[in-house]
């Protein structure tokens, strides 16, 4: 029997990387197609330029493949991917900035407290936070918009942790960043992004503005 028929949809993750590692292209090749659409779509959300992250989805899988001996299986194949997939990505947004060796966090601004947090001037109910609207298909493109105007060092750390459901550890780590500084720029996107969908997805009859005393 032909080695690629025997690549099912059920074969795991783990099965997969053991007979890449044994040297059995057809498995690395069954985990490409696997992740191919969702290391792409994570690259283009963070460079917002298809040619940047076809770049950088060809740059994750190569490097994945060089150093898959060394993967060890402490997260999941997923999450090693993506972690690979986000320092490609960083690299092209620190040459675009002139950056070669500073950290994102020093390129973005200093260390941020969580007394800066901002109150946000709109407020109306809704029933799903960002983080759970992420997955549903009608709001998809009103989530890339708002992601869109998000800055930089905010948008990356939602992409990681509620779009791709990395831990706040895991993105700290493939950020560059403390866990706290991550958590307070993790707080300010989900606000942020909670403001902007509301003006589209809350109920007006239920908006709570700012008073003059609300400092």
């Amino acid at each position: 029997m032909n080695i690629t028929n025997q690549i099912t949809p059920e074969v795991g993750d783990p099965e997969l990387v053991a007979r890449a590692k044994a040297g059995e292209l057809d498995a690395f090749e069954a985990l490409t197609n696997r992740y191919e659409q969702r290391v792409y779509s994570l690259a283009l959300r963070m460079l917002r330029q298809e040619q940047d992250a076809e770049d950088v989805t060809q740059q994750t899988f190569l490097s994945a493949l060089e150093n898959l001996k060394g993967f060890r299986g402490d997260a999941s194949f997923a999450t090693w991917l993506l972690r690979i997939a986000t320092h490609a990505a960083l690299k092209v947004i620190r040459k675009r900035k002139g950056l070669d060796t500073v950290s994102l966090e020093a390129a973005t601004e200093e260390t941020e407290g969580y007394d800066t947090i901002p109150h946000p001037e709109y407020i109306a109910d809704w029933r799903q936070s960002p983080e759970e609207l992420v997955n549903k298909n009608e709001t998809r493109r009103l989530l890339d918009d708002a992601l869109a105007k998000l800055d930089e060092k905010h948008r990356l750390v939602f992409l990681l942790r509620d779009v791709e459901g990395l831990s706040v550890k895991q993105a700290a780590e493939a950020l560059g960043l403390s866990e706290a500084n991550t958590k307070v720029r993790l707080l300010r996107a989900r606000l942020q992004l909670r403001e902007t969908l509301t003006l589209t997805l809350g109920d007006p009859d239920r908006r709570v503005e700012r008073t003059p005393h609300d400092h």
